[in-house]
């Protein structure tokens, strides 16, 4: 805990300055985090005898990624040529003997679409009016619940929730994850309101339904990347991030919580 306490304070303080300034600071940032998970989900698929193709994977979810933050309106045609690429490289493992090329096109695609496009979230997030905020916002509230989750799951779990996926999960745990996550987006509004930006933009109930919805799904990424990991056969995705794993442990909630919040943001608050 305390390893893992220590990494987050580092990646708060570079990752602070970066969420606050925006532009090519942010990207450099969340690009490194989402080009890092391709990798990795590349890597893990191969443990597992599949063979997903590598430059296509986390080329595209870098090109995807560049299209979605700094040339929107170029984004869908450079996704679609992605998928197109993947196809095409495929087609000629097929047909040089790889029989299984149908399901690693389909392992391929997985990475563009869930890290690529889903993962890009994260950018149009921070590009809403007051992005910084927001995006503070949303992933404080995937941070209290995560938190909730490890420490009292950790110390008081006793009902598995999902054994086969992650044994150590309890419900317990994801209860936890559902009541900080709730007080502390009613408490994150508050401070934020008060003392940030976001004076007269939402209210504590929205701040604390947000929490609530921020608390109960999420986990789902992280139940997800788990799904993949134990196919595989490895416990974490790599070492890179000491008391955390890799790039894709870390973000494995933020894809969720970037999408949820993005809407929700859209739907009810602008």
């Amino acid at each position: 805990m305390l390893k893992r306490t220590i990494t987050a304070l580092g990646l708060a303080a570079i990752g602070l300055p970066a969420i606050l300034l925006g532009g090519i600071f942010y990207y450099f940032l969340m690009g490194t985090f989402l080009i890092g998970a391709a990798r990795e989900y590349v890597i893990l698929f191969r443990a597992a005898r599949y063979q997903p193709q590598f430059h296509v994977t986390v080329g595209g979810v870098a090109a995807i990624t560049i299209a979605r933050t700094f040339f929107p309106d170029f984004a869908q045609p450079v996704f679609a040529i992605a998928i197109l690429v993947a196809m095409a490289y495929h087609l000629v493992a097929y047909e040089r003997g790889h029989d299984q090329a149908a399901v690693d096109f389909g392992i391929t695609v997985g990475g563009l679409v869930y890290i690529g496009w889903i993962g890009s979230y994260l950018f149009d997030l921070r590009s809403l009016p007051e992005g910084g905020w927001w995006f503070m916002l949303v992933m404080f509230c995937v941070m209290y619940g995560d938190t909730g989750a490890y420490s009292i799951g950790k110390a008081y779990g006793r009902h598995k929730m999902a054994p086969r996926l992650s044994p150590k999960k309890s419900w317990e745990g994801y209860a936890a994850s559902v009541i900080t996550a709730t007080w502390g987006g009613g408490f994150t509004v508050y401070a934020f309101t008060t003392y940030g930006n976001l004076a007269g933009q939402i209210t504590l109930w929205q701040g604390a339904i947000l929490g609530f919805i921020l608390g109960a799904l999420p986990p789902l990424g992280d139940l997800g990347e788990s799904m993949i990991k134990r196919q595989s056969g490895i416990k974490d995705s790599s070492d890179i991030i000491p008391g955390h794993g890799g790039f894709f442990d870390r973000i494995d909630s933020w894809l969720w919580g970037a999408v949820i919040g993005y809407y929700f943001l859209i739907w009810f608050i602008f």
